[in-house]
């Protein structure tokens, strides 16, 4: 039996086996005193809450040592109570829908003798009858730091784990999106669906169980991890007036019972929900927001996640409008253009994301995938006051990515970029500007001390075939200087503002040829070229003395290297790669895609042919480097082979490319092997001619 401490606390009892029960405290609120209650409500909602920490329980699932509870703590959380992070999301959900890390009768215990995470923290702390949660709720009362349980509302982890599939879901397919053999266009197959009445009764239950058994401060109803929440959704439609009542009913259902087992125990529970910060998004998701607010459901709103809808003034705005207080969301950044000048994922990207939100008026920040609890920025997010006189990095965009990613809205819902209302610039995302033409760029930065003597750098990657200028905030801005893709512009001291900036870039007048990006293996391919994940010894890249080096070694899901350059083809313009390449072993690719169709160039050892399309040539690779060129345009693909056709794919070039427009090499792909050597990659696209620009941002830091 264990108790948590504090005057307003609940007792749980925990047995290893059978129920979790519980007492109401001595001073449980008379349910008629509603003038006191909401007093206490008031007092919760008012207290200082600067940054929400979400935590998503990884903490428990490490080997287990000796000391669990310490060494739990130590992961993430010890160090906290120096910072500004007053309040701790904790998540206990496990990857599906109805698995979880605390205590429960009503859904899947994660553990259980001879299963895999018997050996963890959490197995330890288990058979020391105690979990996770209660942990955390016991450290956040002797710390005087706010405790809520974050549950993941659609999580879609165990699309790609077949054994992360939860029991209730293998007992309730019909309860599913979709399944491995019948996979939607949206979200991933294994969410659940909400229209079904068994879907939203279990989740009812999940959170009723947890507010009866522990004494958290509140809940949060986790919308953004994943936001697919209806088969109707994720076969392409938008929801129904139906489904986003059915929706509004379970929020509505999960608020009256908070209420009603707040006051059996003398204290509120607050209602928390992390959404995407647009009204018409979310509603085509079938989350009714504005009359989740007008009707006082929600407490707080977080809002953004994977991707960014407005400025932070909209959701200010919203929650203003309807007394909820706002947070703004700050997810790590997965744009892979990170170089030691910009970085962001840098403690000065972050500044800058929560200087920024602050001038818009939110009441705090919510740091989301961010599990340093030493990281010096937690001492400084919390204070604009603080921010003003720190060094700050602005991007474009930070978060945000094309084709069917999950930066991009219209990964979890049909057309849902279409209430996107902030720009999206990234290496992955690039902005063309022809010729003769010229482009606007907002950036906003946060406030900075009045008289503080700082030095400004705005920094742009691109190419261009012709000048380009740069005006900010309608003033030229002449002084540059250029490496490689990257070109540097002291700003002179006045000329950036707080608030939104505008950059002008403008290309002069050039000829509208092809223009042309070349890579050559005495360096690593810098940004915006990118790649995905490496593992030492197993899938990397490296520089050797007649080319790089590129395997694949291992056989494990997401085993693959790719390097790739968005080239913006135009699919009724003739396009063109060519790759020197000497083949190892496996399988290896020159990939090609246009926005509307891909080929893959496979490259074997005894053979070259178009992954999808089939065409074959036999020939030796292996004994020298060849020279292969590949065209596209229309629906047509031609190979040639140190400047003989070799592959005639008239007509064979119509493979959906899911939105990507990339040229791309590498080696193999789950589950297979390849390794080759690449001397050197090139590309021509009439949609390169102008200028592309992949990034901006702007540096701010003490002279």
């Amino acid at each position: 039996m264990s108790a948590i401490s504090g005057a307003s606390a609940l007792t749980i009892v925990i047995c290893l086996a059978g129920p979790v029960m519980t007492a109401l405290p001595a001073n449980a609120q008379d349910p008629g005193n509603d003038d006191a209650f909401e007093r206490q409500r008031t007092e919760m909602l008012d207290r200082q809450r600067r940054v929400i920490l979400n935590n998503d329980g990884g903490d428990a699932l490490r080997t287990a040592p000796d000391s669990p509870v310490e060494s739990m703590l130590t992961a993430r959380t010890l160090g906290l109570e120096e910072t500004h992070v007053d309040t701790i999301f904790y998540c206990t959900n496990r990857g599906t829908f109805s698995r979880h890390s605390h205590r429960t009768e009503v859904s899947e215990y994660l553990v259980g003798p001879g299963e895999p995470h018997e050996n963890t923290i959490f197995g330890a702390l288990v058979r020391a009858g105690t979990d996770p949660l209660e942990v955390m709720v016991q450290w956040g009362r002797e710390n005087d730091v706010e405790i809520f349980w974050s549950e993941r509302m659609n999580d879609q982890h165990d699309a790609s784990r077949p054994d992360g599939v939860s029991a209730w879901k293998r007992e309730h397919p019909e309860c599913l999106v979709g399944s491995t053999d019948d996979r939607p266009p949206h979200g991933a197959w294994s969410q659940v669906d909400y229209a079904q009445r068994p879907v939203r009764d279990q989740m009812f239950s999940i959170i009723e169980e947890v507010c009866l058994n522990y004494d958290i401060d509140g809940i949060e109803m986790d919308f953004f991890r994943h936001p697919t929440f209806f088969r109707t959704t994720a076969w392409g439609g938008h929801a129904t007036d139906e489904e986003i009542a059915l929706m509004t009913g379970l929020v509505r259902r999960v608020r009256e019972m908070t209420e009603r087992v707040g006051r059996q125990r003398g204290r509120p529970i607050l209602v928390a929900i992390r959404v995407p910060d647009s009204v018409p998004l979310a509603r085509a998701m079938g989350l009714d927001l504005e009359g989740w607010l007008a009707e006082g459901l929600v407490d707080i709103m977080t809002g953004s996640g994977y991707f960014r809808m407005n400025s932070w003034e909209y959701l200010v705005e919203l929650g203003r409008r309807h007394g909820a207080l706002v947070y703004a969301g700050l997810s790590e950044s997965r744009v892979d253009a990170d170089t030691s000048t910009v970085n962001r994922r840098s403690q000065a990207s972050y500044r800058g994301r929560a200087a920024r939100a602050w001038q818009a008026g939110v009441d705090g920040i919510y740091l989301f995938n961010m599990f340093n609890p030493r990281a010096e920025m937690l001492q400084q997010i919390g204070d604009p006051e603080v921010l003003a006189g720190l060094d700050a990095e602005y991007f474009a965009t930070v978060r945000g990515a094309q084709a069917r990613s999950y930066g991009n809205p219209d990964h979890w819902v049909a057309g849902g970029s279409q209430w996107r209302n902030v720009p999206i610039l990234t290496p992955e995302a690039p902005l063309s500007i022809a010729p003769g033409e010229s482009a606007r760029i907002p950036l906003f930065v946060g406030d900075q001390e009045p008289d503080r003597e700082v030095e400004i750098t705005c920094h742009l990657m691109a190419i261009s075939s012709a000048d380009l200028r740069l005006k900010l905030n309608g003033r030229e801005v002449l002084e540059r200087a250029s490496q490689e893709y990257w070109t540097q512009f002291p700003i002179a001291h006045g000329l950036l503002r707080p608030g939104e900036n505008s950059f002008e870039l403008t290309v002069g007048n050039a000829h509208d040829a092809p223009g042309r990006i070349e890579w050559t293996s005495q360096v690593m391919p810098q940004p915006p070229w990118r790649h995905g994940r490496m593992r030492e010894g197993v899938v990397f890249a490296e520089l050797q003395d007649d080319g790089m080096l590129i395997a694949d070694r291992g056989t494990e899901q997401g085993d693959y290297l790719y390097f790739s350059f968005p080239w913006n083809a135009d699919p009724e313009r003739l396009a063109v790669a060519e790759a020197q390449v000497r083949v190892i072993d496996g399988w290896n690719n020159l990939t090609v895609s246009n926005g509307i169709a891909t080929e893959r160039v496979a490259l074997y050892p005894d053979h070259i042919r178009l992954h999808f399309a089939g065409n074959r040539h036999e020939m030796d690779t292996t004994r020298e480097f060849h020279t292969y060129r590949v065209e596209i345009e229309g629906e047509n693909i031609r190979v040639y082979v140190d400047g003989e056709l070799r592959i005639d794919g008239t007509g064979a070039f119509t493979h959906s490319s899911d939105g990507r427009n990339s040229v791309a090499f590498g080696a193999a792909n789950s589950p297979s092997v390849g390794e080759a050597l690449w001397r050197s990659v090139s590309a021509a696209s009439p949609g390169l001619a102008g200028a592309q620009i992949y990034d901006l941002a702007v540096c701010v830091s003490d002279r």
